[in-house]
């Protein structure tokens, strides 16, 4: 295991009707004047909008709004808000939503107190300030609620990255799992596909003797194993949302990530996919994944067989270890077609003839020098190519 700092400072409201608790936490934290960041949609039918402002008004907190997220959040909106919040002086930023609102909240809450272009953030510069982000979570997915982490879609060239840093780490997350019960079947999988990609992105690692995490990250993805099921079958069991939605934030606030070195590889292959066709990212994930990890079997083989048997019940060939790998990477794809995932790039809305292009911006799209991608395995261009001919 190799040493770590881990600081995750995040207060969590859990449970129903927490919601009505924002007023009083947004005062908590420090803020005294909120922009309220949201989609739409759902969050105005369903009243939860009005249950919001209705708590901060009670708490006397004035606030603006600015609704419009799209999945897959864009840099227009971001740079909207960031002159809406230095106009009105707001000085806490409440996201509403789900991972692409909390994503583009982040976005603005850094961009607000920065001199240059937000967008240094997500080519690499550390974010080291930015206004306090508090979150009300409806659906449980990119696990944003807990993390550092940010992904915005630049609409110049529609490219797909992330940003990072403690100072946009939520101040406090309300997680109310029967906000979640109205999504449908198709988005519920998608954040459940995403959950597991977190896992999986962190499990797949060259550093040894890591037991703690492994065991932990096999107990999430056992997790979503029983009870995405029950989801799926049911979409207003409270119980199973509400184990999916714990489980999403600790699958990403790096608890069981620490002391262990990272993949990353499926998430940015694809990011070339959901920026260029506006799939959703999870539906990425779930035909990326199984891709992924066959093309990079053979360097571990291993990790991967000791995740098919502990994880997939698929029994151990000793004298054959890459068949029990890649049994297990089949059942990780039945698993994700059971729960109504797309299994190639032509349920995804993906062409053949763009794989060159998608696989030079993954490699290349931030200007990096040496064009490699891949924590558990160095992919260059050709790999990463290789890799969208899989998912065919």
């Amino acid at each position: 295991m190799e040493n770590f700092n881990f600081y995750a400072p995040t207060y969590f409201a859990f449970g129903k009707d927490r919601e009505n608790d924002c007023g009083e936490l947004v005062k908590r934290f420090g803020g005294s004047k909120v922009l309220i960041h949201y989609g739409g949609g759902s969050v105005v039918r369903s009243g939860l909008l009005d249950r919001v402002k209705a708590s901060l008004q009670k708490a006397g907190v004035p606030f603006v709004e600015l609704g419009g997220v799209m999945p897959n959040p864009r840099s227009g909106l971001v740079y909207q808000g960031i002159e809406l919040c230095k106009k009105e002086q707001v000085d806490f930023v409440l996201a509403v939503g789900g991972g692409s609102t909390i994503d583009s909240s982040k976005a603005i809450a850094a961009g607000v107190v920065y001199d240059g272009d937000f967008w240094d953030f997500y080519q690499g510069k550390l974010i080291e300030k930015a206004l306090p982000v508090g979150t009300i979570l409806t659906i449980a997915a990119a696990g944003s609620e807990g993390s550092p982490d940010s992904v915005i879609t630049n609409e110049d060239g529609m490219i797909k990255r992330g940003a990072t840093g403690d100072a946009i780490r939520p101040k406090f997350s309300i997680l109310n799992p029967a906000l979640t019960e109205t999504l449908p079947a198709y988005q519920t999988a998608c954040g459940i596909t995403d959950i597991i990609a977190h896992l999986y992105e962190r499990y797949l690692t060259n550093t040894k003797d890591v037991e703690v995490t492994d065991r932990l990250i096999e107990g999430l993805i056992l997790t979503m194993k029983t009870e995405a099921p029950k989801v799926m079958a049911n979409l207003t069991d409270y119980e199973a949302r509400a184990n999916i939605m714990w489980a999403g934030m600790v699958a990403h606030n790096n608890i069981v990530g620490v002391g262990r070195s990272q993949d990353w590889t499926s998430h940015q292959i694809e990011h070339e996919l959901s920026a260029l066709y506006d799939c959703a990212h999870g539906a990425g994930l779930a035909v990326t994944m199984p891709a992924v990890f066959t093309y990079n079997c053979k360097h571990d083989v291993m990790r991967f067989a000791q995740i098919a048997v502990r994880v997939w019940g698929c029994q151990m060939d000793f004298a054959n270890p890459e068949r029990t790998a890649r049994d297990g990477i089949e059942a990780l794809r039945s698993f994700l077609i059971s729960i109504g995932m797309p299994k190639n790039f032509a349920e995804l809305g993906a062409r053949e003839e763009d794989i060159e292009k998608l696989a030079y911006t993954c490699c290349y799209g931030k200007g990096d020098e040496g064009g490699e991608i891949g924590g558990f395995v160095p992919l260059k261009q050709s790999d990463v190519e290789a890799i969208y001919r899989l998912m065919l």
